[in-house]
């Protein structure tokens, strides 16, 4: 899930951008040399490396015609799975489900180092001080794998009981809490967080890693299995033109920003909010302890899956309950990556 304008962009106005981008970069869909690219929501600073690459020619530098693939109601790691596209931007959390349920993806970049959401609370709330605060609280959600006993662990880790009311409400989560009429809810810092901010709706924000939760990957790029076995030169090429992308996000974070809003015209009525949100991910999120983009550890994939795997919520393929602990470090891949 990416943060997104309301949640409610006009999705005309995206695919205008997109068949823009597919005439620049090269024959466009049908092609079998093109590399299709799923959007797991409407273009946003999650997307800003795929288009820096886009706009400044790293794909075509490398021989590369990409499409990408506006947002739909479907997964992405669904997308990936079935072979409708090689590569798609998907979470930690969302890979991990589909591929112990079967789905043949991996993770081969993770364009975010860090959990990029925060339990969100009106700031005006004296009464939630803390995730212990949560309990009997009303939380506005979004439906994903591994949320609610996600947030039920943190306000344990707090020293509650980890019980909450739960309301799926989608886009209109975040309006549910401004207006009182839920209590929380999970917003991405670098977009809600920023755009709470701009509309006069102060926000404080409680992270998972404050209280003891694992971190994890807020987003990876996941890519076809079969794809990467049968095509390791160009996916190298890809992958490698698309970590180009994201680094010089995290060096030059308004130059992304601008390429973002460039790339895709009229789709941002508050481009301040794309010049914020893009300078937060790169002074907090992007990069690892050496300064690189897309790298992915065992460590940090373990911590997180393995928590989903021991709480009882991974399911195989058969759709029962996982009974063996899968080996993580085949759920992800830096083999792909440029060389340090």
């Amino acid at each position: 899930m990416s943060g997104g304008l309301r949640r409610a962009l006009a999705v005309m106005a995206t695919t205008v951008a997109v068949l823009s981008l597919v005439t620049a970069c090269g024959s466009g869909a049908g092609s079998d040399q093109t590399i299709r690219f799923a959007l797991d929501w409407t273009p946003n600073t999650n997307h800003s490396g795929l288009y820096v690459a886009l706009q400044r020619g790293y794909f075509a530098d490398a021989g590369l015609d990409v499409q990408v693939l506006p947002y739909n109601n479907t997964a992405v790691d669904t997308v990936v799975d079935a072979g409708n596209a090689e590569f798609g931007i998907s979470t930690h959390n969302s890979s991990t489900f589909a591929r112990a349920s079967g789905a043949r993806i991996q993770s081969v970049l993770a364009p975010l180092q860090h959990w990029a959401t925060g339990i969100g609370v009106r700031a005006d709330r004296a009464d939630l001080a803390s995730p212990k605060n949560l309990d009997g609280k009303t939380y506005a959600g979004f439906g994903d794998p591994g949320e609610k006993e996600s947030l039920a662990q943190v306000i344990r880790n707090d020293g509650g009981t980890g019980e909450f009311t739960s309301v799926m409400l989608g886009s209109s989560a975040y309006e549910a809490v401004y207006s009182g009429k839920a209590d929380f809810t999970v917003s991405y810092l670098a977009w809600e967080g920023i755009e709470a901010e701009h509309h006069g709706t102060p926000m404080k924000y409680f992270r998972y890693t404050d209280y003891g939760f694992p971190d994890a990957y807020a987003i990876v790029i996941d890519a076809n299995e079969g794809w990467l076995a049968a095509n390791p030169d160009r996916a190298k090429k890809f992958i490698q033109a698309l970590q180009r992308g994201y680094q010089f996000a995290a060096d030059n974070p308004d130059a992304a920003a601008k390429d973002l809003i460039e790339a895709n015209p009229g789709a941002f009525n508050d481009e301040k909010l794309v010049f914020d949100s893009q300078r937060m991910l790169a002074e907090q999120f992007m990069k690892d302890p050496n300064g690189r983009v897309g790298t992915q550890t065992l460590e940090q994939w373990s911590a997180n899956s393995r928590f989903l795997y021991r709480a009882g919520l991974l399911t195989g393929p058969d759709g029962k309950p996982l009974t063996t602990e899968p080996d993580w470090s085949t759920y992800f891949t830096d083999v792909y990556l440029a060389t340090p």
